[in-house]
């Protein structure tokens, strides 16, 4: 594979000067456009060691207008990132719409030396090589151009490289005993590598790969690759029709997973009191212990307006720790996360280790509220369930705790709690002309929910379903099954 990139390629320095000049023009025209576009772009500059990495970040933010770039030097892990999943780190610097994300090293530096030194076997790299390109796929699905560039130089010229800038003092410091350390390795780095590119090189991000013995060479050999994925994407973005977020309404099955709940479970107020005081002094203790168990957790409430969820969030926050805990309510999403893939704010906002994050209402309003509202295209909707269940597969791998509640009222039950806040001053802020008009398309909200439940119900993370007509019986099961599931963790 990198045999292409070996031949000898160089650039006179007069051909050099003939060309950039225009270059540097077509790019900064295409880079004025992109802002103007819902596109954004991420550019990995990864390859070989020496194979003047950072020296092509320094050129595109010379060539390039700086102001739309954000640059980012993905080398050894800070203590905040060891505590969240290893994507964590690379979700939160992803670039808005209308501008580009330079990253120096990426999510393909851990995989591919950790193989090298046998950290972990092949299986082990396909897993993880298998989730990269879900994540690329969504980010391209998601308005993202994702653009590789792996910079090769060969084994002799690596060699003299090294040698070269460590003999002169004033470029000495730029070679590391781990430099050295990975040229021992160059043979094994190369055969991994190969197999990196070769399954992760896909129609929707490409590896590009540039023969970098030359400077010249390479930096104008960069410079039209970025060009052209700049040039192809936006002529594409210009011929497209906006779609049509026509909603969707669905039509629930007669006898189905929420239809079959029994409303009529109660638990009397004494009862709960007595269950609900013990179970939260269980709680406290099982919150302490998750950051010594090497554990965060994260708790997601959603269901029809009324259902209970604030109150069952209430009563799991009085247990707690303000200091291990918070709460985020998620209503429609700002400008700033607009111009983001959509799971962008969960990502950026997931609790380091020993923290618990409740989520009133979450991620799945992708395929809840935009479905219906027709926010979201089919597509968009229909590709989101095996994102939101990568998303999850990833949060419990790392031992974060998933536990999703779908709170199940009834109709008539939940007329009769609208009814008393509109009658209940202190209530009234609860209850709006949104929801009124939401609880005319509860058929459609009913097939959605069960649509939802049976396609992101995992043995990792499955929902638990809670009969909601009656508040004690609903709090104390939510607080059951939270304290089941960190004792199990813990």
């Amino acid at each position: 594979m990198f045999e292409t990139a070996e031949v000898g390629n160089k650039l006179d320095k007069k051909t050099y000067h003939k060309e950039v000049p225009e270059l540097r023009a077509e790019l900064l025209e295409a880079q004025r456009e992109l802002a103007r576009s819902p596109l954004s772009v991420v550019i990995l500059v990864s390859g070989v060691e020496g194979a003047g990495k950072s020296e092509t970040m320094n050129l595109l933010l010379e060539w390039l207008d700086p102001r739309g770039i954000t640059t980012h030097a993905m080398w050894d892990m800070t203590d905040e990132e060891r505590e969240r999943p290893a994507m964590w780190r690379f979700w939160r610097v992803l670039p808005p719409s209308g501008r580009i994300g330079i990253m120096l090293g990426s999510w393909y530096t851990t995989p591919i030396v950790d193989r090298v030194f046998g950290r972990t076997d092949d299986a082990e790299l396909d897993q993880a090589l298998d989730r990269i390109v879900e994540l690329e796929r969504m980010l391209t699905a998601e308005h993202t151009i994702v653009l590789k560039l792996w910079m090769h130089i060969a084994k002799p010229v690596q060699r003299k490289r090294l040698e070269d800038l460590e003999r002169d003092p004033k470029t000495s410091w730029r070679v590391r005993k781990q430099d050295w350390r990975f040229f021992k390795r160059y043979d094994e780095f190369r055969t991994v590598s190969e197999h990196v590119l070769r399954r992760t090189s896909t129609g929707e991000a490409p590896w590009h790969i540039v023969e970098a013995s030359d400077p010249r060479w390479r930096g104008v050999a960069v410079g039209r690759i970025v060009l052209d994925a700049l040039r192809d994407r936006l002529a594409a973005v210009r011929k497209e029709e906006r779609p049509q977020h026509n909603p969707h309404m669905p039509v629930p099955e007669p006898v189905n997973v929420l239809s079959q709940l029994d409303r009529t479970l109660r638990l009397s107020d004494k009862a709960y009191e007595r269950q609900v005081e013990n179970i939260q002094g269980k709680l406290n203790r099982s919150v302490r212990k998750l950051g010594g168990a090497g554990h965060s957790a994260i708790l997601v409430f959603e269901g029809p307006d009324a259902a209970g969820k604030g109150g069952a969030i209430r009563r799991l926050i009085a247990c707690l720790d303000a200091r291990h805990y918070q709460v985020t309510s998620v209503a429609a999403p700002t400008d700033e996360e607009r111009a983001h893939p959509y799971l962008w704010r969960f990502w950026r906002n997931l609790p380091r280790r020993g923290r618990v994050t409740i989520y009133d209402r979450s991620w799945y309003g992708r395929v809840l509220v935009e479905r219906l509202e027709g926010f979201a295209t089919p597509e968009e909707w229909g590709r989101a369930y095996a994102e939101i269940n990568g998303f999850e597969e990833q949060l419990v791998e790392y031992g974060i705790v998933v536990a999703k509640f779908w709170l199940a009222v009834s109709p008539e039950e939940q007329l009769r709690r609208f009814k008393d806040r509109q009658l209940t001053p202190y209530k009234q802020y609860k209850i709006t002309e949104e929801d009124w008009r939401n609880r005319k398309k509860w058929k459609a909200y009913e097939a959605a929910a069960c649509d939802m439940i049976e396609r992101t119900s995992t043995e990792i993370a499955p929902w638990t379903l809670v009969e909601a007509d009656d508040k004690n019986w609903a709090r104390v099961k939510v607080l059951k099954t939270v304290l089941k599931r960190l004792t199990q963790a813990t």
